[in-house]
């Protein structure tokens, strides 16, 4: 070996290899001339291990310790195995030698396995020579800081699962803090259902909730979007054709004052009145020659006068003054253009009717990824999804299935425009199937 290369003679010997597959290794626990028992090898879940090969040093991290057949007292005639998932490798080269993921070469069987020393630990982890930063210590040496490497998770998809309690709303504060610290011009959408990390960024986030920044008027939502709020999860098919009708009237309203001679679809985000709806509403009421089918529009203008009375959505239905096209100053606050020194949006949903939180973050996540679409000038953006089984649920019978669509949408096609993916859930069986699989 070089001697840029760890030896391995200087460490505690454990044992020997005595199988090898892809990515996994287990080796049988020895008695070594450098320790007097079991108990002197500091040999626990996530201690570093290392190893020949036949062009490198190989490297592996104790996964399970386990005894085959025990005896009813400990005994040193016990096997003792130690399951190792291989991690990667240092060449022998004339150069520096550099720790990298992955293996060119499996270690043999019967192979010598030593313990990795201090060294070692911070030959491995040691600071990339891509963009990274740092996030913490390790927990096998709290002198050896722990990087992330910030272009390849934000440049992909990554998931953060863990029970509840684990730790995962603070494993993802600090790693957005880190972040944001070394790229302050960042754009960070977090979808927050508790209330959470409100106070996680301090200054360089903004907050927005229903009553407090958040608006998403009714025009920004598509049909589907909009019937699910006004109609509900009911899905009378009478009910939408009356309300599509009176909507689409009241948009080719909009685009006749405003000298337009292509109308556009239900679907066409183009800002109209919906007192256009009501009255749309009343005028097919008076052309009705049976008097006998005017209950279903009264039930449809009921709900939606009883939506505008109800302070609880009046960030989607609150009146303005001025009806103007408001999508640009809408899509700046959402995605921080210009940054203006708050790289982070936290969109609290606590405050939201739990009936349309699920149609909210479908207008949320196809807002995102059609204006990484559209948007001349890419502007790489990250959406976390906090509690993701919520919004995107295995069981079809639960949540909005346009949320699940949108949310799936940002997963296979996001990257390809700047667009990245954090699923957060402490409930990864009950996700949709596929989702967490487009996570890197």
């Amino acid at each position: 070996m070089d001697s840029c290369t760890p030896a391995l003679s200087d460490t505690p010997h454990l044992g020997r290899v005595i199988a090898v597959s892809a990515c996994q290794a287990v080796a049988l626990l020895e008695r070594s001339h450098s320790a007097a028992s079991d108990r002197d090898l500091p040999l626990e879940m996530g201690t570093l291990v290392k190893m020949r090969t036949r062009v490198s040093i190989a490297y592996a991290m104790v996964t399970g310790l386990r005894v085959p057949l025990p005896s009813l007292e400990a005994s040193d005639k016990d096997l003792r195995l130690v399951e190792l998932e291989l991690v990667g490798e240092i060449r022998a080269t004339d150069a520096v030698a550099d720790f990298q993921r992955g293996l060119s070469a499996y270690p043999a069987l019967d192979e010598p396995v030593y313990l990795a020393s201090a060294q070692d630990v911070a030959q491995v982890y040691a600071r990339p020579k891509v963009v990274a930063t740092p996030v913490g210590t390790i927990h096998q040496n709290g002198a050896v800081p722990a990087y992330i490497l910030v272009d390849e998770l934000f440049g992909k998809h990554f998931g953060i699962v863990g029970t509840t309690g684990s730790g995962k709303s603070c494993g993802l504060a600090t790693i957005l803090r880190a972040v944001i610290d070394q790229s302050p011009n960042a754009h960070v959408v977090l979808l927050d259902p508790h209330n959470e990390y409100a106070r996680a960024f301090g200054g360089r986030a903004i907050v927005l909730s229903p009553g407090d920044g958040l608006y998403l008027p009714y025009w920004l939502f598509n049909f589907e979007e909009l019937t699910e709020i006004v109609i509900g999860p009911d899905r009378n098919a009478e009910q939408i054709k009356i309300l599509g009708e009176a909507i689409l009237a009241s948009k080719h309203s909009y685009f006749t004052k405003a000298g337009l001679d292509k109308f556009g679809t239900v679907d066409t985000p183009a800002p109209y009145r919906m007192s256009d709806v009501l009255r749309a509403l009343d005028t097919a009421m008076g052309s009705l020659n049976r008097p006998d089918g005017i209950s279903t529009y009264q039930t449809v203008k009921a709900r939606i006068v009883a939506l505008q009375n109800d302070a609880r959505y009046g960030f989607v239905f609150g009146s303005r003054l001025t009806l103007r096209d408001e999508l640009v100053e809408i899509l700046g606050q959402l995605f921080r253009i210009p940054v203006d020194g708050q790289p982070v949006t936290i969109l609290d949903l606590s405050g939201i009717p739990s009936e349309v939180v699920n149609v909210v973050v479908s207008v949320l996540c196809r807002l995102t990824f059609d204006f990484a679409v559209w948007n001349e000038t890419p502007v790489p953006l990250t959406i976390v999804c906090e509690e993701a089984h919520r919004y995107a649920s295995r069981d079809k019978q639960l949540g909005f299935e346009a949320a699940k669509r949108a949310l799936f949408r940002i997963a296979k096609e996001g990257r390809k425009y700047g667009v990245s993916l954090c699923v957060v859930t402490q409930r990864p069986s009950d996700l949709a199937p596929g989702l967490l699989s487009e996570c890197n």
